[in-house]
């Protein structure tokens, strides 16, 4: 799948420049909003690891440019970001990672089969990287969970899949 680092911020704010959605944005009766993952140490610890949500859309397209809009407003220099797109009910719709201006979007699974295999498989990436981190290799455990987190992204609900899947599909 996608290679990118994605490393864990010691801070729960985001990284680069905040995006500028208009103020609309903000209703929380649209069903779409986007998110940006908390996964600094001091989230998860505090137990406010749930996402931020940074805006909210009408549509699912809306939901998309506003992830590209985000990617665009972050500086050159930034880490890359696991963006999220959530229905209203917290299901996942489309996860990407945001970087060098762009989002590359990870494509959902299609079946029960496909979600188990990735979630054996990101499970098998945590193993490893906790077992790196033991040996005191610390960058290959960090990378290892940033691979996991992209294979975990795929995991759209079953709802979503087929529309998610078309919206890449009409997007390239």
């Amino acid at each position: 799948m996608f290679d990118l680092p994605l490393p864990i911020h010691p801070t729960a704010q985001a990284r680069g420049v905040p995006p500028h959605f208009p103020s609309c944005d903000t209703d929380p009766n649209y069903p779409f909003g986007l998110t940006l993952s908390r996964r600094a140490p001091a989230d998860l610890l505090s137990g406010r690891a749930a996402s931020l949500v940074l805006a909210r859309f009408a549509t699912l397209a809306d939901a998309m440019q506003g992830a590209i809009d985000h990617a665009e407003g972050m500086t050159p220099d930034a880490a890359p970001q696991l963006l999220a797109i959530l229905d209203r009910d917290e299901r996942l719709v489309l996860a990407g990672a945001a970087s060098n201006h762009a989002v590359a979007w990870c494509q959902p699974v299609t079946s029960a089969a496909e979600a188990r295999g990735v979630v054996t498989e990101a499970s098998q990436l945590r193993g490893q990287a906790g077992r790196a981190t033991a040996w005191g290799e610390p960058d290959l455990a960090q990378r290892l969970r940033q691979r996991a987190d992209l294979l975990d992204a795929r995991l759209v609900d079953p709802l979503w899949r087929a529309f998610a899947a078309r919206a890449l599909q009409v997007a390239a």
